[in-house]
C-alpha cells in the first residue's frame, strides 16, 4: 500500500462522494470542460503506465530466470495443455472488467465528428470515424492489457495477489512502488485515482446522449428528462447511493460493474450476428456468431460467478420500468408534438377565423361527421362557453394513431365539412 496515506484510511466512502460530486459538477459546468479533463488524464495515465511496464520489461531482461520460473510453475500446476486451456476458459470472463469503457464508445457514437455533407439517415463521415476511434480504444487496451498481465505474472509473487496481498487489485502500482520507488509509484497511484474517478465520464455522456434522445420520445421520461443539468444531478444522486450501498469497495461493485459491461456487449454482438444472417451474409455470420457465443459464454459464467451484479442490474430494470409506466400513463391523454404544422388550407381558416382577434377551437371527436353532428357540437359549445352568435369557430379533431409517439409533429389539415370549419390531425 502507499506508505503516504496512513491518515486517510477509513475515509474511503466521504472521499469517493466528495470525488463523484466533483464530477457532477464539471458536467454541470459543460461538457467540453468534462472531455477536456478526460484527455488530459487519460493522456498522464497511459504515459505512466508505458513507464511503468518498459521499466518491467526493462527488470525482466536482466533477470531471465523469471520467465524459466513461470514456465516451471505452469508445468507443476498444469501438466496437461488441456488442463490449461480449461483454466484459462474458467478465468477468462474475469477479464470482463478490461472491457470497462470501451462499450461506451458506442454510445457516445452521436457525438464523433462527421463530414459536413452527412446524410442523417447514413452519416458515412461518423461510421468512418467511430470505426477509428473503436480501433484506436481496442488496440491500446488490448496492448496495455497484455503487456501488463505479462509483466505483472512475471515480477510479482503468486502470494501478494491473494487476498490481502499487497499485489491484490493494484498490480501496476505495486511494480511502480517495488521498481520505481515510492516518489514514482504516488504519483502513479494519484494518477490511477484520477483516471477511475473520470471513467464515469464515459458512461455519463453516454447516458446524457441516450436518456434525452429515446426515453422522452416514448413516453419512458417526462420533457424535462430532455435537458442535461437535471439528468447530470440524478445521475450524481444514484452514484452517491450506488457507492453508499457498496461502502466504496471496488471488489465489492467489481461484479455488478462486470455484469453491466458484459450485457451492454453481448446484446449488441447478438443483435449484430442477427442483422448478417438476415442478410444472408454467411461468412459474416460465422464471425460474428463465434464473437458472440464467447461473449454469452463469458457473461454466463459472470452471472453464475456472481449473481448479485444481475440482482443489481434487475432492481435497476424494475425501477426503469415502474417509472415509465407511470410517465406513460401520467401522459397518455397528452397532446405531444415537438411542432405544428398547417397545410394551406389550415392556414386559411386559421386567418379567417383570426380575424376576430379570438380564434375559438371546439374539440370534436369525429363519428358521423355531418352537418347535424358539427351543428349539435356547436350548439352545444356555444351554450357551455358562451360563444357569441356571430363569432366564427374552427372544429378541431384530434385522432391518436400511434399511442407510443411521445414525439412528433403535428401536420394539421384543414377542410369545409357541410360548411363548417375544421382543422384535422391524425397524431
Amino acid at each position: 500500500e502507499n506508505p503516504f496515506t496512513g491518515s486517510i484510511r477509513g475515509y474511503e466512502v466521504p472521499i469517493t462522494l466528495l470525488l463523484i460530486g466533483l464530477l457532477g459538477g464539471v458536467f454541470l459546468k459543460g461538457f467540453g470542460e468534462a472531455i477536456s479533463i478526460a484527455v488530459g488524464l487519460v493522456g498522464t495515465y497511459l504515459i505512466l503506465n508505458l513507464i511503468v511496464i518498459v521499466r518491467a520489461l526493462v527488470e525482466i531482461g536482466r533477470k531471465p530466470e523469471t520467465i524459466s520460473d513461470w514456465q516451471e510453475s505452469l508445468t507443476v500446476d498444469y501438466s496437461n495443455p488441456l488442463l490449461m486451456l480449461g483454466a484459462a476458459l474458467l478465468l477468462f470472463p474475469k477479464l470482463a472488467l478490461g472491457l470497462s469503457g470501451f462499450e461506451t464508445g458506442v454510445v457516445v457514437m452521436p457525438l464523433v465528428k462527421g463530414n459536413p455533407g452527412d446524410n442523417p439517415k447514413k452519416p458515412v463521415g461518423r461510421i468512418r470515424n467511430t470505426h477509428r476511434l473503436l480501433t484506436a480504444a481496442a488496440v491500446i487496451m488490448s496492448v496495455f492489457l497484455l503487456a501488463s498481465s505479462v509483466v505483472t505474472t512475471l515480477l510479482i509473487p503468486h502470494a501478494t495477489f491473494e487476498e490481502g496481498g499487497e499485489a491484490n487489485g493494484r498490480a501496476l502500482a505495486y511494480l511502480a512502488h517495488e521498481l520505481m520507488g515510492d516518489g514514482l509509484g504516488t504519483v502513479y497511484d494519484a494518477s490511477t485515482i484520477l483516471i477511475l474517478w473520470f471513467a464515469g465520464a464515459s458512461a455519463m455522456a453516454g447516458l446524457l446522449n441516450i436518456v434525452p434522445r429515446y426515453l422522452p420520445r416514448y413516453g419512458m421520461a417526462p420533457d424535462w428528462a430532455c435537458a442535461m443539468r437535471p439528468l447530470v444531478l440524478i445521475f450524481t444522486a444514484i452514484c452517491f447511493l450506488v457507492t453508499i450501498l457498496f461502502r466504496a469497495s471496488v471488489d465489492a461493485q467489481a461484479g455488478a460493474y462486470a455484469t453491466g459491461v458484459l450485457a451492454v456487449i453481448t446484446s449488441a454482438t447478438v443483435a449484430v450476428t442477427l442483422d448478417v444472417a438476415r442478410r444472408k451474409q454467411t461468412r459474416a455470420t460465422v464471425g460474428f456468431g463465434a464473437v458472440a457465443t464467447i461473449f454469452v459464454y463469458t457473461t454466463m459464467v459472470t452471472i453464475f460467478s456472481n449473481p448479485r451484479g444481475l440482482q443489481i442490474a434487475c432492481l435497476f430494470v424494475v425501477g426503469i420500468v415502474i417509472t415509465s409506466l407511470v410517465s406513460r400513463a401520467a401522459r397518455s391523454t397528452e397532446l405531444r408534438a415537438e411542432a405544428v404544422v398547417l397545410d394551406e388550407v389550415a392556414e386559411q381558416l386559421v386567418r379567417q377565423a383570426a380575424r376576430k382577434r379570438v380564434v375559438r377551437l371546439i374539440a370534436n371527436h369525429p363519428d358521423e361527421r355531418t352537418s347535424r353532428e358539427y351543428l349539435r357540437k356547436e350548439r352545444e359549445e356555444r351554450e357551455a362557453s358562451n360563444i357569441p352568435r356571430g363569432d366564427p369557430v374552427l372544429f378541431l379533431e384530434v385522432t391518436v394513431g400511434d399511442a407510443s409517439e411521445f414525439s412528433t409533429k403535428l401536420l394539421v389539415r384543414g377542410e369545409i365539412v357541410d360548411g363548417f370549419d375544421v382543422l384535422e390531425r391524425s397524431s
